[in-house]
């Protein structure tokens, strides 16, 4: 199951492709118009060859019809044995018979009228004008008949009538011959209108217009019902009569354009819908096509981007254990290339040899569907391709197709070496920062006793000297009382070395119940010993009746004695002129969780205050502003009531000076308590 890379070389160019495309559409378009075309084309010449014969059959029947009047009226003269009035009598049945002709003469040899007969359906066509005027038209067809020995027609004219109309006639001369001698002549004189309704079938003339015209194009007579349209059909033929020729012309019209003018149109036009309706549905598939391919290469170079990104080996496999597919990740791991693992059977070349059996058991079970593997993994080891082993976790889960069939096994693999490797390094180090813990330990333990017992030792020694003044001063008095100091300040010195002992090694400190009153005497002597000697007023507020507090007598002796030496040697600095100090407890009441009752003493100067810069670093370890200070009492005050429980925090005093106060949880019921050192 490789992932190929997209064949981007191989796809053509979108301006190539829109270019055939355009050709292609172009050619279809050009042979579905050249279809219609010679469609249409073929339709029209058959309406012209349809016409062609109508015209045809059209000039048959008038030469047959004028050829069957002339015949009658050759034999008008031979039935009528030269009686005019008998001749005037069949004249009469001849025009009755033949409404295209409107008038019979007989004329002597030099044209002259004998006698005439009208036609009975219309009024005598010479009444407008006389027959003498157009005498001319009359000789010149007579002429024609003695030279041709036979009938012949005279050119056209025009005969206006007395309703304003007019008829366009045409006179046609029959030479009477008697013994080979001209006896007289014949005239009949004939309207080209009425020749064309009654010689033309009427079928010809129905969607038809059939009409007489001169050489000229001018149009002399008309017949027909056709209807006018955009498209014109004409076939003319030459009508040669006998002394002159006339133009017989027949015309078509269609009244609309027709869109399918017959069946084969029809389905040319039908076929070619059909072919651009599959040509436009060809363009959108091939354009989704295209959009669909984009997508698929754009989706596997992203995926390929992916897995070539990853630190996670991948490896896919069939249902046989062959090997369809691995990733780069997966090839560095093991050092084999894509070529040397597609495709191998089990066991695989990266399998450790002494653990083959081993691993090719569990893929057995693996593929045969009989054991899931762990969600969380599971660890093995792999053999690179140099020999040299190293772990992996293993995640397999299995390789679904798009019909929920399984086709094989997926599996994730992550180098554990550099994991292992961190975690020894962890653990080395690990040990070292517990070594250098107990260091610190030891430091902070020598950094404490060295803060703590400066306050005990001092005040042996302070008491020391002054056993040593009255001694030689003679006064035996007091000596006992400074002995007792001394031994109690050794005490002292004994337990702060205890508490801080216990107090750097984090153990559980031995807490009791303490009044408060007897914390404040415990402190007191060494208070006022320095007090006196900076010339500070010191006053002590307890009220009668605070519950005991549970804490470390030591302890919290050393924060109460640390907080108000402090604030001494700040009055001092600051040379205050009316130095004092208070020191003060009282009850604060139960919290809002516990219930418990608190206790809150405070530590009241007068002094400059604390600079705003100093504020924020005053708790910070090793931070001071004493030339000589190491920067730790703050802090472990503020450490050892913490441990209590407490808070310890400092605030402006009005109008001068800073309030440093602090919490310690009361006596619970069930202890006793103490009430003096």
């Amino acid at each position: 199951m490789t992932v190929p890379a997209p064949a981007t070389g191989l796809r053509m160019p979108a301006a190539t492709r829109w270019t055939l495309w355009g050709l292609l559409l172009a050619l279809v378009a050009a042979l579905l118009v050249t279809l219609v075309w010679l469609a249409g084309r073929y339709e029209a010449s058959q309406v012209q060859s349809q016409l062609e014969r109508d015209i045809a059959v059209a000039a048959s029947d008038i030469r047959a019809g004028l050829a069957r009047n002339a015949q009658t009226l050759q034999a008008l003269q031979v039935t009528s044995h030269g009686n005019q009035e008998r001749w005037q009598s069949e004249a009469g049945s001849v025009l009755r018979e033949r409404r295209e002709i409107l008038r019979i003469e007989w004329r002597d040899p030099d044209l002259r009228l004998l006698v005439m007969s009208e036609s009975p359906y219309r009024p005598p066509v010479f009444s407008r004008i006389g027959r003498p005027e157009i005498q001319a038209d009359v000789q010149l067809a007579c002429a024609q008949a003695q030279r041709q020995g036979g009938a012949a027609y005279s050119p056209s004219y025009y005969l206006p009538q007395l309703d304003g109309l007019g008829l366009e006639v045409k006179d046609l001369c029959l030479p009477q011959m008697t013994a080979g001698r001209l006896t007289g002549h014949l005239v009949a004189t004939y309207a080209l209108q009425e020749i064309l309704a009654a010689m033309v079938g009427p079928a010809l003339t129905r969607s038809q217009e059939v009409s007489f015209n001169e050489p000229d194009g001018t149009r002399l007579a008309l017949h027909g019902m056709a209807q006018r349209g955009l498209r014109t059909f004409t076939a003319q033929q030459l009508l040669d009569l006998p002394g002159n020729a006339v133009l017989l012309r027949m015309d078509s019209w269609r009244a609309a354009p027709d869109l399918f003018p017959n069946v084969l149109t029809a389905l040319v036009t039908a076929m070619s819908i059909t072919l651009v309706a599959v040509l436009a549905l060809l363009v959108k598939d091939m354009r989704r096509r295209l959009r669909v391919e984009q997508d698929l290469a754009d989706a596997l170079a992203f995926r390929k981007a992916m897995e070539d990104s990853l630190v996670t080996g991948l490896r896919a496999r069939d249902l046989q254990g062959r090997i369809t597919y691995v990733n780069p990740a997966f090839c560095a791991m093991v050092g084999f290339s894509p070529e040397e693992l597609l495709g191998h059977p089990l066991p695989a070349p990266y399998w450790p040899p002494e653990l083959t059996s081993e691993y090719q058991k569990r893929q057995d079970v693996r593929l045969a569907g009989q054991h899931l593997p762990p969600r969380e993994g599971q660890e093995s080891v792999f053999m690179r391709k140099d020999g040299s082993r190293f772990p992996v976790l293993i995640i397999e889960a299995p390789l679904i197709n798009a019909h929920g069939a399984q086709t094989g096994w997926m599996s994730a693999f992550l180098d554990m070496s550099e994991q292992r490797r961190i975690e020894e390094l962890s653990r080395a180090s690990q040990d070292r920062l517990q070594a250098t813990a107990r260091l610190a330990t030891v430091g902070e333990m020598a950094s404490l006793l060295s803060h703590e017992l400066n306050q005990p030792l001092a005040a042996i020694a302070s008491y020391a000297t002054g056993s040593l003044n009255l001694l030689r001063g003679g006064a035996a008095d007091g000596i006992e009382t400074a002995l007792q100091r001394i031994a109690q300040q050794a005490e002292r010195a004994g337990k702060v070395i205890k508490s801080v002992h216990d107090f750097v090694r984090r153990r559980d400190q031995a807490r009791e119940a303490v009044a408060p009153q007897a914390l404040l005497d415990a402190v007191m002597p060494l208070v006022n010993l320095q007090a006196r000697k900076l010339g500070v007023a010191v006053v002590t507020r307890v009220p009668a009746g605070l519950l005991p507090v549970v804490c470390d007598r030591t302890m919290v002796e050393q924060v109460l004695l640390n907080l108000a030496r402090n604030a001494m040697q700040a009055m001092q600095e600051a040379r205050v002129a009316r130095p004092s100090l208070t020191l003060q407890a009282r009850r604060i009441g139960p919290d809002e969780h516990g219930g418990k009752a608190w206790l809150e003493f405070a530590v009241i100067d007068v002094g400059p205050g604390i600079p705003p810069d100093v504020q924020q670093q005053l708790f910070t370890p090793f931070f001071t502003t004493k030339a000589e200070g190491m920067g730790l009492g703050l802090s472990l005050c503020r450490t050892v009531v913490e441990q209590h429980g407490g808070f310890l925090s400092f605030e402006p005093n009005t109008p001068q000076g800073t309030i440093f106060r602090f919490t310690l949880p009361a006596q619970p019921a069930d202890l006793p308590t103490l009430d003096s050192p």
